[in-house]
């Protein structure tokens, strides 16, 4: 459904909430609020304005920080007083330098831990991080350092193990050894030039295409 601003129900200070979120890994990144004219400029611009209650004026995201966020999709609620703003994310979203805005959390009673959605993303990063700051010990900088010929034999020896666990039915052992090619895979991907972007890309044109 294509927005259309005379469908949006601002309040009575002709605000409506606009949750922003990372259309490539999920997260929600922050909370604002806009007014028809910033709405407006966000859909002539594709880059996210706002409304700042405070200062009493529109601000353009990332304008003098340079962490913009570029609009990929815009859609509304079924009352049509809330907006979801899916961007790509350049840089960080939040001011005091965290990817986002929610990051304090209130601590609940879980008898078994929550799956982190975005822990590929973040293992990408955290891999990435290590090659560019190496730190003595790691492994994954000693596979950088061995190159490419020591990672691409990882990548054949945890493949064959993945097999090893599927024929001898094994589930425990099959998602260890999937965990470990995962892994190594990223590993290449990154000493490659590969982005989890890339591989989301391709996926998404095939999927279209059938």
């Amino acid at each position: 459904m294509t927005v259309q601003i005379d469908d949006i129900k601002f309040d009575q200070n002709g605000l409506v909430p606009a949750i922003v979120q990372d259309i490539q890994t999920g997260k929600v990144l922050m909370l604002a609020y806009m007014n028809k004219e910033s709405l407006q400029k966000t859909l002539e611009t594709k880059t996210t304005w706002f409304y700042s209650r405070s200062r009493q004026q529109l601000w353009n995201k990332g304008e003098t920080s340079g962490n913009t966020q570029l609009v990929k999709k815009l859609s509304y609620d079924c009352d049509g007083d809330t907006l979801l703003v899916e961007v790509v994310q350049n840089g960080v979203a939040c001011h005091t330098g965290e990817e986002s805005c929610f990051f304090q959390n209130i601590e609940l009673t879980e008898e078994e831990p929550i799956v982190n959605r975005d822990i590929i993303s973040y293992l990408y990063k955290l891999i990435e991080h290590r090659r560019d700051h190496p730190v003595e010990g790691s492994y994954t900088n000693y596979l950088f350092h061995e190159g490419l010929d020591k990672i691409l034999k990882k990548i054949g020896e945890e493949s064959s193990e993945v097999i090893i666990g599927a024929k001898n039915r094994d589930k425990k052992e099959l998602v260890n050894e999937f965990s470990d090619l995962i892994y190594h895979s990223l590993v290449l991907m990154i000493e490659q030039g590969i982005s989890i972007q890339d591989i989301k890309q391709v996926l998404t044109e095939r999927h279209q295409k059938r």
